[in-house]
């Protein structure tokens, strides 16, 4: 079986991905600086600590570790913090997948699934937006991800590298057996926050605009499973790894639920009537962001499991009230 280097893999949805390489029994070593990752959450294969910024160690490993393929996770995501510190997210995001890249080309690792983001359709004219739309990206977040997947194509065409670009609309749920799970004390995820909120362990859930033109005037997102999302990079890996070419594919659902429509879902799950406060906008968020997944269904086979959004919320709900039993699990 192959042997699967996951950068970033202690972190929220790479420990879910390399739990899911483990079960199907692909060999997997995953490097991460632990910035935000956890040696915990790592439930297959060997973690090695290290930052993709230290040249002299990724030669080393790769060096020793003859990998197959690589499935590059490691990013920072915030997106209003990449607006206040945009170097910060360019040399991170950008300058160190070159680094990793560059490594894979030195030892002769041909195969690479990058983790990229809805984010780099920025606001777009048409919903659902398909893989062909314009990549205009409004933050340096997104940004970031359109320079790594432009640096692939070109790699793609000028060396023997193969790749997929997954584009991850909203990701959100945990393990089913709540293993694993969103951890980051800062997280933004609008699930995450309202669950941490049912808690008792924020005092209120803002929604930020109720004026869109939406149904009920708050935004639209497609929410994906995390093990829904890892059960894609599998597919990915296996249609490089059985010939297929190089290319990029949406990550969603292709249906969509209201802030409102979620927030209320979260409370019919958890039993929580809790505190909401209705905000201004932030700036640059779309009204309406969807994804079609026709290629990825097409392409690739993917058939989504655990797209109910009571799914999604339970799984997220199991493992937050975990943390918060079992908070030695906690950041």
């Amino acid at each position: 079986m192959m042997k699967v280097l996951v950068t970033g893999g202690a972190g929220y949805i790479g420990s879910h991905i390399v739990r899911a390489l483990g079960e199907k029994g692909y060999e997997v070593v995953v490097y991460d600086n632990l910035s935000y990752g956890h040696q915990w959450a790592v439930l297959s294969g060997r973690l090695i600590e290290g930052d993709l910024a230290d040249q002299e160690l990724l030669q080393d490993v790769f060096r020793k570790e003859r990998f197959d393929a690589v499935i590059h996770m490691s990013a920072f995501i915030v997106v209003d913090e990449s607006i206040r510190e945009p170097l910060k997210y360019y040399r991170n995001n950008f300058v160190n997948a070159l680094n990793l890249f560059d490594t894979c080309l030195q030892y002769h690792v041909h195969t690479c699934i990058f983790s990229s983001t809805a984010a780099v359709y920025g606001i777009p004219d048409e919903v659902p937006v398909s893989e062909d739309a314009p990549l205009l990206p409004i933050n340096p977040y997104g940004a970031s991800k359109v320079m790594v997947e432009q640096a692939l194509h070109d790699l793609s065409i000028s060396s023997p590298l193969k790749y997929i670009a997954l584009r991850y609309f909203n990701v959100a749920g945990a393990d089913r057996l709540a293993r694993i799970g969103q951890a980051r004390k800062d997280a933004t995820h609008l699930i995450t926050v309202a669950l941490r909120t049912a808690l008792g362990r924020q005092e209120c859930l803002n929604i930020f605009g109720t004026d869109y033109t939406t149904p009920d005037g708050t935004c639209i997102r497609d929410y994906i499973h995390v093990d829904d999302l890892a059960d894609a990079h599998i597919l990915a890996l296996e249609y490089l790894r059985h010939g297929g070419g190089s290319g990029v594919y949406n990550c969603g659902y292709g249906s969509g639920y209201s802030v409102q429509e979620v927030v209320n879902r979260v409370k019919q799950v958890t039993g929580v009537d809790f505190p909401v406060r209705y905000v201004g906008r932030r700036p640059g968020d779309p009204p309406e962001l969807v994804a079609d997944a026709t290629k990825i269904r097409k392409d690739l086979g993917w058939i989504p499991k655990y797209h109910e959004l009571d799914y999604i919320i339970t799984t997220a709900w199991a493992w937050e009230k975990k943390m918060l039993s079992t908070p030695q699990t906690h950041p």
